[in-house]
This record gives structure tokens, sequence and C-alpha cells, in this order.
């Protein structure tokens, strides 16, 4: 099986680097890094369209080389798509990352938006994230980790799911704990409760201008059971599969009963109505 490995916190990570050295040691996956020159953590599912992206060949101290690109995580995966390092993988494999991805933070997450790359390609994905310390959310890269026991899981994840591939429009959403895990869950996404405030950081008096912080203080989350936020929060491997289809599909039926050729026809009358008289 053909696996890309990318993550949002840089070639260079040792979390990226932890999952690098556990896949290769599975003799029938071919394992290819492309990953951001630098930090793109919380970039979500932004691209690059109006200009080109660098692209370097990066050594690894095993010998192995990887590519860094001055793109985003999706970047990353569209490289690979286009053909960066030979065929289509077949699986993406994205973090681990340094910090955790749970409950509403994945639609911020450009770990997992690499993931949710790979499914919009039709291809399987895993994106995997983990917890710095009990309630974290790790806006800032301030703390130490250790990827020795999330990396070992992680390879026993991906070699699973060689010999039992995923649908391709499913993503697995793994979280572990900041220490030894006490089990796995299979969960849902939680609802992460944020308590940003908007805090004064600095003053120009010469401008106008002032400066303020507005994300990066601790959030909370509803404790609910099954949920991802609540297996992290009991030392659980939390594990979470996820889909890219956002369609309210209960709401379709009460949105047909609305009279949407009425408001078009009443629409239509008032833009004519409002003409200037020389387009008349």
């Amino acid at each position: 099986m053909r696996v890309l490995i990318t993550n949002d916190d840089g070639i260079q990570a040792a979390g990226l680097n932890a999952l690098r050295t556990e896949l290769c040691k599975i003799p029938e996956l071919e394992v290819h890094v492309i990953a951001p020159d630098s930090n793109r953590s919380a970039t979500a599912r932004s691209i690059t369209t109006r200009s080109p992206l660098w692209v370097e060949e990066i050594p690894f101290d095993d010998g192995t080389t990887g590519y860094a690109t001055d793109g985003t995580p999706v970047d990353c995966v569209r490289f690979a798509e286009l053909g960066l390092v030979g065929e289509r993988p077949e699986l993406i494999v994205s973090g681990i990352n340094h910090g955790s991805n749970l409950g509403d933070d994945i639609t911020y997450s450009g770990t997992v938006a690499a993931a949710l790359e790979g499914i919009v390609l039709g291809i399987p994905a895993i994106a995997l994230s983990q917890q710095s310390a009990p309630g974290a959310l790790d806006y800032y890269a301030r703390r130490d980790y250790d990827f020795s026991a999330s990396a070992a899981f992680s390879a026993e994840l991906v070699r699973r799911v060689a010999e039992d591939p995923l649908p391709a429009d499913t993503l697995i959403n793994v979280n572990f704990p900041p220490g030894e895990p006490s089990g796995v869950e299979v969960t849902h996404l939680g609802k992460r409760l944020y308590n940003d405030e908007m805090q004064l950081v600095d003053e120009d008096p010469d401008s106008g201008r002032v400066r303020y912080r507005i994300y990066g203080f601790e959030p909370s989350f509803e404790d609910e059971k099954g949920s991802d936020l609540s297996a992290i929060a009991r030392d659980r491997v939390s594990v979470t599969p996820v889909h890219f289809d956002l369609t309210d599909r209960p709401s379709l039926d009460r949105l047909r009963e609305w009279d949407f050729a009425g408001m078009l026809a009443r629409a239509e009358a008032a833009a004519e109505d409002t003409e200037a008289p020389s387009q008349r």
C-alpha cells in the first residue's frame, strides 16, 4: 500500500518523524512524506492559488527523504495526487499532530484538513493527534511530547487499514491522551466550549491601532458519554469516523415546503422596480 504522510506542524516535527519511523518498519507499506516546510497549524482547508509553490527534497536521519513545500497541508495532499511522489497514494496519514483535534476543533485543524482532502479525492485517510496535557487546546506549541506510544498504535492502525481498507469517503480521526492510554474508545465528535475573550496586548498611539489576542484561553467541553472529548479526559484513545457530507438531510423536506418560486418572483419584481430609468 502506498501511504502519504503529511501534517500541519512542519516536516521537521517530532510527531511526523515518530510516525514515519514506525510506518517504515512495515514492509507492506511504501511510505512517502510531503509536508509544509514550517508550522501551518489551524490553517484548516486553506489552499494556495495565487502563487506557485516551492518544493524541496529533505533528507531524514535514516537516509530516506521527503518533500517540504511552502504550501498548506491540503496543498501537500494535492501534490501527492498530482504525482510528485509517483503514483497517487492509497492512504493519507496526517500527523501525529502536536495537540489534540477534538469535537468542534476539527473544523480549524490543518491536520484533519489534510485527511479530509484525501476523502475528497477518494483516498481513505487517518488523522492523528496527541494532547499535551489534560484539557489543553494547544494553540501554542509550548509543551514537550512523548510520541512513542501513539506512534506505535498508529502503525498498528495503519497495518489494519492496509489489510481491511476503509471506504473511500471515510476518515478516522484519532486522538491520544498525553500519557499512557487506559484504553481505546470508538467515539463521536463532542462539543467544545470555548472561553475566548478579547485581551488587549498592545497599543500604537501614533497610528491609533490596538492589538488584541482573541484565541488561546483554556476551553472546556460538554462531558457527554461516548464523545471524543470525554474519552480523552479519561486518558483513553479516541477513534472517530468522519465523513465530508455536511448536508442536513432531515431539513431537505422542510425547505422544499418553502415558497422559493414566490420568493424569486417577488425578488425579480423588486429588482425591476429599482432599475434606473436609462436601463428600462
